[in-house]
């Protein structure tokens, strides 16, 4: 793992392909850019000795010979302004090459990191269920948005310029040493001082960055649960409770980054002490080296140009290092999801038609902390509508988690098949668009109801879309809005009542016209008047295999068939007049529901 976490910003590599040339245009004229910066002080060093002064000119042979062609150092020494127009010139060049750098840079980073962004999410969405069950979403969208934004930054502000650092300070020592060794190795002793500083900052900050970037994801999860859970929230009075969670939790993420600011502020300043003392060192040794003879004036200002030059490059390490660190920190966490193992179908997966018979053959199943289901086995028959009664925690929903494989029902703990088949021999996609599902809670995206409704069918025009309405006795509801079937419903379809949502679910998953149907206690928020005439809508209009999930008997009556839970086994199996005189949970449970009701 520690080798991942090392390597793991490479990893972005494939990424880049189709904008590698544009990555390399822009290391090219970074390069550019780097050279013709640091002739400016050789322009100086020059026009000081050889043409103010008359020291020989110290230059290639090409210029030298130019120099001679247009009248030597007399013709120089009148039209001064050539030095300065060279000066300008090369101060030109490195600003086109920098705007040409930055333009290939932006243009290949974006178009790198649109392409993680798309990666990470078509991966998210082939994840199992378990794995969503099992991470924050707080904590997802925090990696997909601020870790990503953090790659992009890298990619775009400090690559370049790791690449434009190592390249001053390899550009600086080479033109120092060129024009004074023994006063270039005293700039070079500090050198692993100040890189062993930076060092011992990117040891320091990288774990510190990582519990922060952690802690930051739980704040995105805090805010997200109780933006997601405001209606709760408001009806329990939980308002000072939240924001007092939140405080704690804000204080100490704004106590990780004091922190860190105190060590980075540590850095900064000694760094800035140990730069401003080299550039000390440098002006008195270089004043000495010229009083002696072994520099010229101008080389002394070449040099100590450089040696400011330098200090930055040298300086800009830890800088560089730290935003390696989260940098780092980041990419690993990505990768978190993107290495998290998809969805797959099995070699050879299948698509018969889903319209035979649904068989639970002795079923074990657990999430973990023990089983929820032990040895359960039934049989529902094509074309009949199967009821399924029980407490809560007795395992009803995980049946159909199991038959949409939600979750998957490893080989060795029973077997659940259709017509036959093996579910984990179907293809997946062919099997969930076979099997639909109504929650107890369902999900509304921010939409319209014709919108919402039409999801998941090629339908939509009105009338379709009203004719499923109408089967789940919404069409009127709809109707009394203002806007009819254009009404926005709002996020999660917080504007419209539970029992609304809870139809507005059923008429999506009706038009989407699957062979099994899976209702969830899905009628828990209607009416009893309203979930009879739900119920009588589809048996007299509806067909395939219909599964009944729900605590009311008078929802489960007339179901063919009905299976009672209790604690993850099979309690009881058989019609509803079968059950009401059997003695056991079914006909207790019966005999309150009547009394309550009379």
């Amino acid at each position: 793992m520690e080798t991942q976490k090392k390597s793991s910003i490479f990893r972005f590599f494939p990424y880049t392909q189709g904008f590698r040339g544009r990555f390399l245009t822009a290391f090219l004229m970074v390069v550019v850019a780097v050279v013709a910066n640091y002739m400016t002080p050789q322009v100086i060093r020059v026009t000081v000795d050889s043409v103010i002064n008359s020291e020989p000119f110290n230059l290639p042979g090409f210029l030298v010979g130019w120099i001679e062609s247009i009248g030597g150092r007399e013709t120089l020494r009148q039209h001064i302004v050539l030095c300065a127009l060279a000066s300008l010139a090369f101060a030109a060049l490195s600003g086109l090459a920098n705007y040409s750098s930055r333009m290939n840079l932006a243009r290949a980073c974006e178009g790198t990191v649109a392409r993680v962004r798309d990666t990470l999410f078509d991966h998210i969405q082939h994840l199992p269920y378990a794995w969503h069950n099992a991470h924050q979403t707080g904590d997802i969208i925090q990696r997909c948005t601020q870790d990503v934004d953090l790659i992009r930054n890298f990619v775009s502000d400090q690559l370049m310029e790791v690449v434009r650092t190592v390249l001053l300070i390899l550009v600086s020592l080479a033109l120092m040493f060129s024009m004074n060794v023994e006063l270039s190795l005293v700039v070079t002793a500090f050198l692993p001082g100040v890189f062993l500083l930076s060092l011992v900052f990117y040891v320091i900050v990288g774990k510190k960055f990582q519990r922060a970037d952690e802690t930051e994801g739980e704040l995105t999860a805090l805010v997200q649960e109780n933006l997601t859970g405001v209606r709760v929230v408001r009806a329990f009075g939980r308002e000072r409770f939240e924001i007092d969670r939140f405080n704690r939790k804000n204080q100490e993420f704004t106590d990780m980054w004091v922190n860190l600011g105190g060590i980075m502020g540590f850095n900064w300043g000694l760094g800035d002490f140990c730069a401003g003392f080299q550039v000390l060192v440098i002006l008195v040794v270089g004043a000495f080296f010229v009083e002696a003879g072994n520099l010229t004036a101008g080389e002394f200002l070449a040099f100590t140009a450089y040696n400011s030059m330098l200090v930055w490059p040298v300086r800009n390490l830890g800088r560089l290092l730290s935003e390696l660190s989260k940098t780092s920190i980041s990419a690993t966490r990505l990768f978190d999801i993107l290495d998290a193992e998809e969805e797959a179908d099995p070699p050879g997966a299948l698509t018969p038609p889903l319209t035979g018979d649904i068989v639970f053959s002795h079923v074990d199943f657990g999430y973990g902390a023990g089983e929820v289901l032990e040895d359960v086995s039934f049989t529902i028959k094509a074309g009949t509508t199967f009821g399924i009664l029980g407490a809560t925690g007795s395992g009803k929903s995980t049946l159909m988690a199991l038959l949409d494989r939600l979750y998957q029902l490893p080989r060795g703990q029973g077997t659940i098949t259709i017509g036959g088949v093996d579910i984990r021999d179907i293809q997946l996609s062919h099997l969930r668009k076979n099997i639909g599902i109504v929650l107890q809670e369902p999900f509304l995206f921010s939409k319209t109801f014709r919108e919402s409704i039409s999801d998941g069918s090629p339908r939509k025009d009105l009338e379709t879309v009203r004719r499923y309405a109408k089967l789940a006795v919404i069409d009127d509801a709809i109707e009394s809005f203002a806007q009819g079937y254009e009404t926005p419903i709002g996020e999660r379809g917080v504007t419209i009542s539970g029992g609304q949502k809870q139809r507005v679910a059923i008429a999506r998953m009706l038009m989407q016209d699957t062979p099994i149907k899976i209702f969830d206690d899905s009628l828990s928020a209607v009416d009893m008047e309203t979930d009879q005439k739900i119920r009588r809508s589809i048996q007299k209009n509806v067909r395939g295999t219909t599964i009944l999930i729900a605590h009311r008997i008078t929802t489960l009556m007339n179901a063919d068939q009905i299976l009672v839970l209790d604690h993850g086994r099979v309690a009881q199996l058989g019609t509803h007049q079968q059950l009401s005189q059997q003695e056991g949970i079914y006909k207790r449970i019966f005999d309150m529901q009547k009394g309550t009701e009379q």
